[in-house]
């Protein structure tokens, strides 16, 4: 890799063996932005690997502890991160599920093949009623994603009418037959999935067609109202929004974007835990240029709907690297490393500044694959750990429902290899990103404190920041730390705190301003009062 370090507007390059003078900074309190939107906060469990059977869910007559099915110690954790919206049943697997073969006494109803996920045999003991109520219990709204791909609008309108009529209809009359009297509220709803792939392998003028046609027959019911999502872009494909702009415009309320940190889709991506220097600042730098992603889709939209009405959901995101040594095939299950954490950090980081627009992201997945907040054991004896991603969900917890501070921040910039770098070390040429050293966002929360996250993903040099805070007096602060002794450290079932949050006391306040000494390779949320 070439170290080449960028001078910006916003960023300042250090000199080899010049002293640095402490890293300046704006956050500009008096200039509020938008709400940074719970959901953005979202999660996502779709039948895949064991995120739903041995994740979510071990059933009632399981030797586990569990609440009515529900693993009790994953229930409990998840709690504590106050999950806004929560996914359902994918991904790929929505648009090859029958919601009808999960209704009704468990010994009844059908087992079917994952065709999309390992070829695994379901029993279909976790369905709708059983995702609707675990949704009630985390105080989460549902988001369903309903089946265009091989489904049809009959079943899609009679799944809507389950769960959300109250009246003297067939498929109430159904839900009360199965035990639920009182329908569910159900506010998000997507109409497809990766319509252009896994969902269908459509053209953009196709699935909005198919949008268009689908969504007739959705109806809202009992005062329930649908906030219907369209199956949107993966990543740079700017034309499909534009399409999707022109030809379904306000009969959708969302469209989504999926964007993975990865190096392709051919071969092999890489271990969550075994990485060189040059790979971990790869994917940083990938990681970040989701914001370039974000303000083109965000261009398309801002042109067509200036009025804002149409929301961009960030509906799949995170890391996917190799699976882990000797787990099943297709599950997707991967360790999480700080370099995780890092991730998350950063691209939560980013979705605060366009929260104007965007009204919703949710990493993938929930428990035990991809990006996940919790691995569980895979020989069910009841182990859990929480990972490093799971810790920058909860340190970042003040942000939901906060104001968005725009802010200024100095910073070293290393331009990044845009290729992926194999075993062999081999760059692809494929020109370069900007990767900077510090990262930072900054809230005001409901009871007038600011909430301040600060990054420092540099291996190998600590930071001095100092903060000033324009139109707010600072009189304290206090904070948390995540970091750990190597930058591929993680949490497993031997070792489950390895990389786990600390007291930070390394910030003052003296005259108004925040002085904070962040460490490198480290992620801090501070509380200012």
């Amino acid at each position: 890799m070439k170290r080449l370090f960028l001078t910006a507007t916003i960023a300042m390059a250090f000199a080899a063996g010049v002293t640095a003078q402490n890293v300046k900074a704006t956050v500009h309190a008096d200039k509020a932005g938008a709400k940074i939107n719970k959901e953005i906060y979202g999660q996502f469990s779709e039948h895949l690997g064991s995120c739903i059977y041995g994740g979510l869910w071990v059933g009632e007559n399981s030797q586990i502890p569990n609440i009515n099915g529900y693993r009790k110690d994953v229930f409990e954790a998840l709690k504590v991160l106050k999950v806004p919206v929560l996914r359902w049943p994918g991904g790929c697997f929505a648009d090859d599920y029958h919601w009808m073969d999960g209704i009704g006494p468990k010994e009844k109803r059908p087992s079917l093949r994952n065709n999309n996920w390992g070829g695994t045999i379901e029993d279909n003991s976790f369905g709708t009623h059983e995702f609707l109520n675990l949704c009630e219990m985390l105080g989460c709204e549902p988001y369903i994603s309903g089946n265009v791909g091989s489904g049809t609008v009959k079943e899609m309108a009679q799944w809507v009418e389950y769960m959300t009529s109250d009246g003297d209809t067939p498929m109430a009359r159904l839900r009360r037959a199965n035990g639920r009297d009182k329908a569910w509220h159900v506010k998000y709803f997507g109409i497809g999935n990766e319509a252009w792939g896994c969902g269908g392998n459509m053209t953009p003028e196709y699935y909005s067609d198919e949008f268009r046609k689908f969504n007739t027959y959705l109806r809202d019911y009992t005062g329930n109202k649908l906030y219907r999502i369209a199956s949107g872009a993966s990543d740079y494909d700017y034309n499909w929004t534009e399409v999707l702009m022109d030809k379904i415009g306000p009969r959708m309320q969302g469209v989504s974007l999926h964007y993975y940190t990865c190096s392709g889709w051919e071969g092999p991506k890489g271990s969550a835990t075994k990485f060189n220097t040059d790979q971990y600042y790869w994917a940083l730098g990938k990681c970040l240029e989701i914001e370039e992603v974000i303000k083109k889709h965000k261009a398309i939209m801002d042109e067509k709907d200036p009025e804002g009405k149409v929301g961009l959901l960030v509906d799949e995101w995170g890391t996917w690297w190799d699976e882990e040594p000797g787990t099943i095939a297709g599950h997707l299950y991967q360790q999480n490393a700080l370099r995780d954490a890092f991730v998350a950090a950063l691209s939560l980081n980013v979705f605060h500044k366009y929260t104007d627009r965007v009204k919703m992201a949710n990493i993938a997945q929930i428990v035990n694959v991809l990006q996940s907040m919790i691995l569980t054991d895979q020989e069910g004896t009841g182990h859990m750990v929480l990972t490093p991603t799971y810790h920058v969900f909860e340190m970042y917890t003040p942000f939901q429902e906060a104001t968005y501070l725009p802010l200024d921040l100095e910073s070293e910039v290393m331009a990044v290899s845009r290729g992926y770098y194999k075993e062999k070390k081999k760059a692809l040429d494929e020109g370069y990103r900007p990767c900077p050293m510090l990262s930072a966002s900054a809230a005001k929360t409901q009871d007038g404190s600011i909430v301040l996250a600060v990054t420092n993903v540099s291996l190998d040099k600590d930071q001095t920041i100092d903060f000033q805070l324009d139109g707010f007096n600072a009189k304290s602060v206090s904070g948390r730390i995540l970091t750990s002794k190597k930058v591929d450290d993680y949490n497993d079932f031997q070792h489950p705190n390895v990389v786990a949050p600390k007291a930070f006391n390394d910030a003052q306040v003296k005259k108004g301003v925040v002085t904070v000494k962040i460490p490198a390779k480290s992620i801090i949320v501070l509380n200012i009062k």
